[in-house]
């Protein structure tokens, strides 16, 4: 197994960080429904100029054939290669607090080590609590809040925000891992599952960061700014709705998923005594690929005019 030094190195001269802060990690990989976690990272670097303390190594990390670093090619010349980031940086909030972010790609490679690297560097700092957030898709209407599945030490933000508790296997992700870990390890820990309607999965969906971003509040006690964030999400959303609007197919199958939903959400239950959006039928919901393939012909069938309107938000 690698080496703690192998794995990350600690930034020169990096901003003192206090003791006692909320740890959140963002790390993009395995599924990232409506690009909820890039979309929060984007945030985070754009919003709130996070200082790195710490940088992870790719060369023990990261597969470059897989996520292969941008060159830039200047004229005759490159003039930079750009690899990923992996790194634990001091941000502050809207109002100035502090927090860790732990944001960049998951890693390809030692796993287990790069595990025990963040605990060395949680124990280091002596943080207060681990946030993470992913997203997967589900089929749940956009015309409906979006949920969460929650877990982790916290009762009272499960019961807070958990709408869905299932038991269940499914692959992996190294956030799972280091909410393991790091419960193991004693710290209070809350993971975020960001339900995404299935046939928004492959967008980049406003209302996915808005949500994460909300839950990182919730569970840190730090402040965002979402004006903008709820701003883009308010003219996708328009765009989804008027498209959805003229198409009787796609607002038929829409109107299922928002029964299944409603029926879910008010705790009602079929003879079986199974959850109402646990026991679908196939006859009766529309798959990913079919609201997504509808979206698509009814965009196809646009004049020119609209697109260069910003009718689609695809």
């Amino acid at each position: 197994m690698p080496r703690f030094t192998d794995i990350v190195e600690r930034v020169a001269n990096a901003p003192v960080v206090p003791s006692r802060l909320p740890l959140v990690a963002l790390l993009t990989g395995f599924t990232d429904a409506g690009g909820a976690v890039a979309s929060t990272v984007e945030y985070m670097r754009e919003e709130l100029d996070p200082q790195p303390v710490a940088v992870f190594r790719n060369d023990a990390l990261l597969d470059y054939r897989a996520r292969r670093p941008i060159l830039t090619f200047d004229r005759d010349h490159i003039s930079e290669i750009r690899a990923p980031r992996l790194e634990l940086s001091l941000v502050r909030d809207a109002l100035g607090q502090p927090f860790l972010l732990l944001s960049g790609y998951e890693p390809d490679y030692a796993w287990e080590a790069f595990a025990d690297a963040v605990r060395d560097l949680a124990d280091a700092f002596d943080v207060a609590s681990f946030t993470w957030a992913h997203a997967i898709a589900m089929p749940v209407p956009h015309t409906r809040p979006l949920t969460t599945t929650v877990s982790g030490s916290r009762e009272e933000l499960i019961r807070a925000h958990s709408a869905w508790k299932p038991t269940t296997q499914a692959p992996a992700t190294i956030g799972h891992l280091l909410e393991l870990r790091l419960s193991e390890d004693g710290y209070p820990v809350t993971g975020f599952v960001a339900l995404v309607p299935h046939y928004l999965a492959e967008t980049e969906y406003p209302a996915t960061a808005q949500l994460v971003l909300d839950r990182f509040m919730a569970t840190t006690g730090r402040v965002f700014d979402l004006d903008r964030v709820r701003e883009s999400n308010g003219e996708f959303v328009a765009r989804i709705d008027e498209q959805i609007a003229q198409n009787e197919e796609l607002a038929r199958m829409v109107g299922v998923l928002e029964g299944r939903y409603d029926a879910y959400m008010a705790g009602e239950r079929d003879h079986a005594g199974q959850d109402v959006i646990g026991d679908l039928d196939e006859g009766d919901l529309p798959s990913a690929d079919e609201l997504a393939a509808e979206l698509e012909r009814y965009l196809a069938s646009r004049p020119a005019d609209d697109d260069k309107q910003g009718g689609s938000p695809f």
